[in-house]
């Protein structure tokens, strides 16, 4: 299938070395055993967090636990490194992000270690994670937008904290693809979910903590649910199948600026809400707490260039991506 000019696989993994940092997380431990299964040979996964608290662990790789915002960090594990995935980030859901500004950016030091550093040692390719939390917030004040272009981060006024450091690590990976021919691949994510993900502790997205909550409802025979905010906002939520997939299509087609990664779909939290009670067989009445954190009223992707460029879309519906999300936190709770 030819996927058009931008999107030619010139960039292959064979015979490479890899580092995943934020492999210990949800999307990290994911990627990790994907590119096992494409055959990567020699990969290095890194995480702060002591692996005992690493969502999925894979065996036949280099697992080490290391703070990146330290160069002498990101110095030792970037020997003989080709190809650099960056998706370590201190982050969470809307109550985590709205509340922890400083600590989100503090991130902006690993991406800025690393990509120095990976300049030093030779680095031929470098995949930057961002995040749809870098779009200007005034185009997301009503829960009715079509869809947010890449040209809508500017004129910038991103989410405070998290949304800035993503928006200026964005910048640093053009930069040292213009001055210093680094070359780096940069993707917006819109809300990832599924199994062997955050579900609850502060830092769960939508999908997971209302999968949660139905389950805790379920299982003790409640019937009503607390959501944040009035459950007008408008999200799109994308599988972690999907997102893999978009990953490897942009690291390596020859598309250089920052790019969605999403679903087009626009869902409001009360119709999420409705959908996993349903797949849960319950039905719950909604209790909204008005002063809980809830971030921009309306945000989802519009998907017309990664769509052009790489014949990308998700491929995993939404009802079918919760029931999965749904069975997994059902049986973790259960435990």
């Amino acid at each position: 299938m030819d996927l058009g000019h931008n999107s030619i696989m010139s960039f292959s993994y064979e015979g490479k070395r890899i580092l995943v940092t934020g492999a210990g997380g949800f999307i990290g431990g994911w990627l990790t055993k994907d590119l096992l299964r494409m055959g990567a040979s020699s990969i290095v996964a890194v995480d702060i967090k002591e692996m005992e608290n690493w969502y999925q662990i894979s065996d036949g790789i280099e697992n080490r636990v290391l703070d990146l915002r330290s160069s002498e960090s990101c110095k030792s594990v970037l020997k003989n490194v080709d190809l650099v995935f960056n998706l370590a980030a201190d982050m969470g859901g809307m109550g985590f992000i709205e509340n922890n500004k400083a600590l989100c950016m503090l991130s902006v030091l690993i991406n800025s270690n690393l990509l120095f550093y990976g300049l030093e040692q030779g680095v031929e390719r470098y995949f930057f994670a961002s995040s749809a939390c870098v779009y200007n917030q005034q185009l997301q004040k009503s829960s009715g937008h079509t869809g947010l272009r890449e040209d809508d981060a500017y004129p910038a006024d991103p989410e405070d904290g998290y949304g800035w450091e993503k928006l200026f690590s964005e910048r640093m990976c053009r930069h040292f693809l213009e001055d210093f021919g680094v070359e780096t691949r940069v993707a917006r994510f819109h809300n990832v979910y599924g199994p062997h993900g955050t579900y609850d502790g502060g830092r769960e997205k939508a999908p997971a903590a209302i999968c949660r909550k139905i389950a805790i409802a379920k299982m003790n025979n409640l019937k009503e649910i607390e959501i944040w905010g009035d459950g007008s906002q408008i999200r799109s939520y994308m599988f972690i199948d999907d997102c893999i997939r978009g990953i490897h299509e942009i690291t390596r087609g020859e598309y250089s600026r920052p790019i969605n990664l999403g679903s087009s779909e626009s869902v409001s939290v009360n119709e999420l809400v409705n959908i996993v009670s349903t797949i849960a067989g319950v039905s719950l009445s909604k209790k909204y707490d008005l002063n809980a954190p809830k971030g921009v009223n309306g945000r989802n992707s519009d998907n017309t260039l990664i769509r052009d460029l790489f014949d990308w879309e998700p491929q995993m519906t939404l009802r079918e991506g919760l029931e999965l999300t749904y069975e997994w936190i059902y049986e973790e709770l259960s435990k």
